[in-house]
């Protein structure tokens, strides 16, 4: 059995351990330390495909496997991100008292859980049904039918960074809003499972004539990387759906 068969197999593995280990992180409050090893599993979620291509050897083995690492490195571990930043815009009760609010808070051999920061939890689901749809989906082989996965995840991950990074009053406020976080976190689930379809960066050529809305894309978003930081990353991913759809009759 030929070793070059397995390697992009391997590539993909090691987004399923990057990801593994950014769980870990994110579940103790290391959002910063989440956020280098899920990109660390991007960077292997792009070579995996890349190396199958050039190996020829794709193989279906290498499709389920690619999404089921996609799931939790960019499904899961940003869900458990978004139930941590809610969970520090929701008040502490009284737990002297009891409360039947919506926002009630579950006690379980000394474990307190409120419900609220639980809405954070719909990304890995979206995430789960947007790869599924993928996986079936044949057409979308030059392009995106809804955010693609990773993307989604740079969103969300980009939100702690800027916190801890931008020292920003007015931003930090907007982001540690749990109407705003909830607001995100149900947009990003629909984008996810939408039907606009939105430019895959896949050059065919290096013509500026066959490629404009990419080089466009790639320049301007450089810029506003270098100007921004990682404030850049959300206006970057919604300017992306924007270029798509003043771009849409191109899109096939």
């Amino acid at each position: 059995m030929s070793l070059k068969r397995h390697i992009p197999n391997i590539v993909t593995l090691l987004n399923l351990f990057s990801g593994c280990i950014a769980l870990i992180f994110a579940v103790h409050g290391n959002f910063v330390a989440a956020a280098i090893f899920v990109f660390l599993g991007i960077f292997f979620d792009f070579f995996d495909g890349l190396l199958a291509r050039k190996l020829n050897v794709q193989s279906p083995l290498g499709i389920q496997l690619d999404s089921l690492a996609d799931l939790v490195t960019s499904g899961v571990v940003p869900g458990v991100i978004m139930f941590e930043l809610i969970s520090l815009t929701v008040d502490a009760p009284d737990y002297s008292t009891y409360s039947d609010s919506w926002n009630s808070m579950f006690h379980w051999q000394g474990f307190k859980l409120s419900v609220l920061p639980l809405i954070g939890l719909l990304i890995p689901l979206a995430s789960a049904y947007r790869l599924a749809k993928f996986n079936l989906d044949e057409d979308q082989q030059t392009y995106f039918k809804g955010l693609p996965v990773p993307a989604n995840t740079l969103v969300i991950l980009s939100l702690p960074l800027i916190l801890e990074y931008q020292n920003s009053d007015v931003i930090n406020d907007i982001i540690i809003n749990k109407w705003f976080l909830i607001g995100l976190t149900l947009l990003s689930c629909y984008l996810l499972n939408s039907s606009i379809k939105l430019f895959a960066l896949k050059f065919k050529d290096w013509s500026f004539k066959n490629n404009a809305t990419r080089y466009i894309f790639l320049v301007i978003s450089l810029v506003v990387l270098i100007v921004l930081h990682f404030a850049a990353i959300p206006l970057i991913v919604f300017f992306y759906i924007a270029l798509s759809l003043l771009d849409r009759k191109n899109i096939h």
